[in-house]
């Protein structure tokens, strides 16, 4: 699972399939601006979520 780039955003999602929890780092440019915590069930996270978290901050950060 790759970087999701938005308007000059850049959200990079982690996990851990033992833990069954991840965490979308999110740049603008280089900068790191802050994280985003999930959790999942399975043996890793579904794409459509990790779309819906990074459109749930783009829709809350006017991004």
């Amino acid at each position: 699972m790759g970087a999701i780039e938005r308007s000059g955003y850049r959200f990079v999602p982690e996990y851990s399939v033992i833990a069954q929890n991840g965490a979308i780092h999110v740049y603008n440019r280089e900068h790191f601006i802050e994280e985003i915590k999930f959790q999942f069930s399975g043996k890793f996270p579904e794409l459509d979520q990790i779309e819906d978290l990074v459109d749930q901050y783009c829709t809350q950060h006017n991004i």
